[in-house]
C-alpha cells in the first residue's frame, strides 16, 4: 500500500498527539495526588488532635467538683459555718466559770471530761449583736489545729453540710460587721464559712490565763 506525504505526516502527527494526552493526564493524575495527599494526612492530624481536646474537654467536666464539708450554726440570726476538718466536737454549754483579767470575748471556761477550754464568745468578737449574753440552751463549737483548741459559743447547731468550692465566693456579706480577714467566703445562701486557720492563730484570740 503507497502513502504519499501528506497522509504519512498525517498518521505520524496523530500518533504523536495521541501519546502526548496521554502523557498528559498521567501527568495531571500523579500532580492531583501529589497535591491532595498532604491535605489528607493534614485533616487526619486535625480531626485527631480535635478528638483529643474534646477528649479532654469530658474528663474535666467528669472529675468531681471538691466540696467542703461544713458545721452549721447560728449566731445573732445568722448563719455560720466552720470546716468539719477543725471542728473536734459539738456539746452543750454546761459549767461556765468565769475567767477574771481576760478580754470580754472570753465567757470563761469548762471543764470537757478533764480538758479545761476556753470559751470564745463571737458575737462579741465579730461585733454582732448580743455579744456577750448567753440564751438557753447555748452549744459550744470545739475547734482545734495543731496544738490550739478552744470553745466557740453558738445560739444554735443547725447540722453538718456538704458546700460545693465553687459556691463560695471571696467577698463580705453585708448582713454582718465580720471583717474580711476572718472569712474564707460566702455563698449565695448568704452563709459566712469562717477562716479557722485565721481565727485559731490569731493573737488577738490568745490568751493567757490567769489563775
Amino acid at each position: 500500500m503507497l502513502y504519499n506525504s501528506n497522509q504519512l505526516a498525517r498518521e505520524r502527527s496523530s500518533k504523536v498527539a495521541w501519546s502526548e494526552v496521554y502523557r498528559r493526564l498521567e501527568n495531571a493524575r500523579a500532580a492531583i495526588e501529589r497535591g491532595f495527599a498532604p491535605a489528607a494526612e493534614e485533616r487526619k492530624k486535625i480531626l485527631k488532635a480535635r478528638a483529643k481536646l474534646l477528649a479532654q474537654e469530658s474528663g474535666i467536666r467528669k472529675t468531681p467538683e471538691e466540696h467542703l464539708k461544713v458545721v452549721l450554726f447560728l449566731l445573732a440570726g445568722e448563719k455560720y459555718a466552720i470546716e468539719s476538718a477543725y471542728v473536734r466536737e459539738v456539746c452543750p454549754l454546761k459549767e461556765l466559770t468565769p475567767l477574771p483579767c481576760t478580754p470580754p470575748f472570753v465567757q470563761g471556761i469548762i471543764n470537757i471530761r478533764g480538758q479545761v477550754l476556753s470559751v470564745i464568745d463571737f458575737k462579741y468578737f465579730f461585733d454582732l449583736p448580743g455579744g456577750g449574753a448567753l440564751t438557753d440552751p447555748n452549744k459550744v463549737i470545739i475547734v482545734n489545729a495543731d496544738e490550739m483548741e478552744f470553745a466557740i459559743l453558738a445560739d444554735a447547731i443547725l447540722g453538718v453540710q456538704t458546700i460545693p468550692q465553687s459556691e463560695i465566693q471571696p467577698s463580705i456579706p453585708t448582713l454582718t460587721g465580720i471583717r474580711a480577714e476572718y472569712l474564707k467566703g460566702v455563698t449565695s445562701e448568704r452563709l459566712a464559712v469562717l477562716n479557722m486557720a485565721k481565727i485559731l492563730f490569731d493573737e488577738r484570740i490568745v490568751i493567757n490565763e490567769v489563775v
